[in-house]
């Protein structure tokens, strides 16, 4: 995790980068931080565990999150769009999902992961399903949402 990480800050350099966590619950800002420097690059990030945090901080506007659930494309797309205006950052990266120990509402089985990714050209969302434990499964999407800003930077 530290060498993606040192990848992440060093290929973002000259920019900033914020994070929305929902299932990881700060885990990728903390995997960030543990690298000395990472100040540079990270500005900081909103852990939004909760539908409250998404609505009142993030923006998620109540109807997505009553229509189509806190783990979902449209939820983690408005997710990285608040949190990059929010926060006043170059990049932007927002994970939703369902880490266990049971499904939702919706149907969505444990496991299953929406990662965000925004900057001034792009915005996107990738689904993803992981397997494992709770912690394997937060540590794979940790992982992810920083492979997910490699990717397009």
């Amino acid at each position: 995790m530290t060498n993606l990480c040192c990848e992440v800050l060093e290929k973002l350099k000259g920019k900033t980068l914020v994070t929305a966590e929902s299932l990881t619950g700060g885990g990728i800002g903390a995997a960030l931080t543990a690298i000395p420097g990472s100040s540079e690059v990270y500005k900081g990030g909103i852990i939004c565990y909760t539908n409250w945090v998404k609505q009142i901080v993030l923006g998620v506007p109540a109807e997505i999150l009553k229509t189509h659930g806190a783990v979902s494309r449209q939820t983690a797309v408005q997710m990285v769009s608040g949190v990059r205006k929010l926060l006043q950052a170059d990049v932007a990266v927002s994970v939703t999902g369902l880490a266990g120990p049971g499904g939702d509402e919706f149907g969505n089985p444990v496991g299953t992961v929406f990662i965000g990714y925004e900057d001034c050209r792009l915005s996107k969302v990738i689904a993803r399903h992981f397997t494992g434990s709770r912690e394997e499964i937060r540590t794979q999407t940790i992982e992810a949402a920083l492979r997910l800003i490699l990717e397009n930077n």
